[in-house]
């Protein structure tokens, strides 16, 4: 009986742990790795994962870097920067992870092999989206668990090995929540929008800074109701669920950029 309470007392610390435990981590491609730093003082250190700058916390046991997992990157050591009053790295190891495939059929032929001059738009726009996912600024808000944006069916994962009309694609780099076309969307944490747009592939479109390199990405929107600079506070609504771009109906696709390195948005939410 003493055994068994002990067990029973064990799972309860655990799950205690594993609930308070945030960001969630998962060492592989599209992950979070939290690295603790032997820098002390109250001056946080530079932390760079190849050219990209890294999050960096204080916590009670120190400074620590949240980095994020790019899905390109490949199993087997890494290291970050750390640029304090000295230079040093430290190495981590990432696993490996097969993300199940997707097989999309689009009516719509143009949004799997688009015409010429739909090329010079997405180039164009892609240097845009680019920008934004990789936009960075010292000023953030304490990390803390996000909400979802929107209440709807998970339709597809992130990480999925996409193909569209047979043909493959990138991999899927964010969460499709299926949901009504006009279905409020909502800020999963406080931001400054930094960039809106009309996109060929993504639609209407909202980017929110969260700070040191976290950003997020909402695209498909039917309206938008913020613009470029405006600050949106955790659960204020921004825009509404719609089908614009590539679609095969109603759904919102939320990304999520940590230092240019698109994440498993769920990682950021409370358990």
């Amino acid at each position: 009986m003493l055994r068994l309470y002990s067990l029973i007392l064990l799972l309860m610390v655990s799950m205690t742990v594993q609930a308070t435990d945030f960001p969630r981590t998962s060492a592989v491609p599209g992950g979070i790795i939290i690295i603790p730093l032997k820098t002390t003082g109250n001056t946080a250190p530079h932390v760079y994962y190849g050219k990209n700058q890294v999050m960096v916390e204080k916590t009670d046991m120190g400074w620590q870097a949240v980095v994020g997992l790019p899905l390109s990157i490949k199993p087997g050591l890494h290291a970050i920067e750390v640029k304090g009053k000295k230079v040093s790295t430290i190495s981590f190891n990432v696993k490996a992870k097969t993300y199940p495939e997707q097989h999309i059929t689009l009516k719509n032929k143009r949004m799997v092999n688009p015409y010429k001059k739909d090329l010079v738009r997405i180039f164009r726009e892609k240097k845009i989206i680019i920008a934004a996912l990789k936009h960075w600024s010292d000023s953030s808000t304490e990390l803390s668990p996000f909400k979802m944006p929107v209440t709807g069916i998970v339709s597809s994962p992130f990480g999925l090995r996409r193909f569209f009309n047979g043909q493959p694609r990138k991999p899927h780099s964010g969460l499709d929540i299926a949901a009504p076309v006009g279905t409020p969307v909502y800020a999963p944490a406080a931001g400054r929008v930094i960039a809106t747009g009309k996109y060929f592939f993504n639609g209407n479109t909202v980017f929110i800074d969260h700070g040191q390199g976290l950003v997020t990405m909402y695209c498909h929107l039917h309206n938008i109701d913020v613009k470029k600079g405006d600050v949106v506070k955790r659960g204020e609504k921004f825009a509404n669920v719609g089908m614009t771009g590539r679609v095969t109906g109603p759904h919102l696709h939320w990304g999520v950029s940590l230092n240019n390195a698109r994440i498993d948005p769920r990682l950021l939410l409370s358990q």
